[in-house]
């Protein structure tokens, strides 16, 4: 089995801009589309919470762009961008779990699932408040793991982009 060759800087430079131009903008997108969602049903923290995300894809972007100018400083701004969501990501997560409040997926139940708790012996309460939990622990991983990946990534390549934009 042959081991392939490293990447040459300026493929890792290309590398590097396409996977932080299509990051940012579904960041940017995504997370703009739900800002606006929590707007129009009132969720101020949810809405802002949008934004704050919208922002860590709008600084992807601007990383990438100053990589495309031939600015190592672009590298910065990727791996910020991704500790910039982690840390917002990890701030909601901790809203989330502070100020849960199950009554309004009580609309949700029917009698048929209120009874099908009880025979697992949980309240509906308890039962929102654990998926909650879940919930937020998933999201705070998945985040952690793909976002601080991507972090990594970034900051790996630093080197050979500086090589790239040095030819």
């Amino acid at each position: 089995m042959s081991k392939t060759p490293p990447l040459l800087p300026a493929e890792t430079l290309a590398r590097v801009l396409r996977i932080s131009r299509t990051d940012g903008i579904l960041v940017l997108a995504v997370a703009a589309a739900f800002a606006m969602l929590s707007a129009l049903a009132k969720d101020l923290p949810g809405a802002m919470v949008g934004l704050l995300v919208a922002s860590a894809g709008a600084a992807e972007l601007h990383g990438s762009g100053l990589l495309r100018a031939g600015e190592i400083r672009g590298i910065s701004w990727l791996v910020g961008s991704q500790v910039h969501l982690i840390t917002v990501v990890f701030f909601y997560v901790i809203w989330r779990l502070t100020f849960f409040d199950p009554a309004p997926l009580r609309v949700m139940i029917t009698p048929d699932l209120e009874q099908a708790l009880r025979d697992l012996g949980y309240t509906f309460d308890e039962f929102a408040r654990m998926a909650n939990r879940l919930s937020c622990a998933l999201f705070a991983s998945l985040t952690l793991l793909y976002q601080g990946g991507m972090a990594l990534y970034y900051y790996r390549r630093r080197g050979l982009v500086e090589a790239a934009l040095a030819e």
